[in-house]
């Protein structure tokens, strides 16, 4: 049993949290919009993970132990914690940086 890929996804909300308070970029407060977000990331790769898992593809060691079907729990907060992240980071880049072009602004 390891602690260190827990350890890892929480240091990286840890690092990513001052945006959301410091920078008050709304990524909370947007729940809807958070989860048409990772729902979409979630779904995706659980399902490549499970199936090449499943298929012998690859495995995982030296974790918690705690699987929910055959991956580990680590693996789906995996799925949760990068594009968490990655969306504080993004929001926090067009909080900071409001005249750079992203791709989803309004006509």
């Amino acid at each position: 049993m390891s602690w260190i890929y827990p350890a890892v996804l929480g240091g990286c909300l840890l690092a990513t949290l001052p945006l959301e308070l410091v920078l008050k970029v709304g990524v909370y407060r947007r729940l809807r919009r958070l989860l048409l977000t990772l729902l979409p990331v979630l779904a995706v790769f659980v399902l490549w993970d499970a199936l090449a898992i499943h298929a012998g593809h690859w495995h995982y060691r030296h974790l918690l132990g705690i699987r929910i079907g055959n991956l580990p729990i680590e693996e789906l907060a995996f799925f949760v914690v990068v594009p968490l992240c990655a969306v504080l980071t993004l929001e926090a880049v067009r909080r900071r940086r409001p005249e750079w072009s992203i791709g989803d602004e309004r006509p």
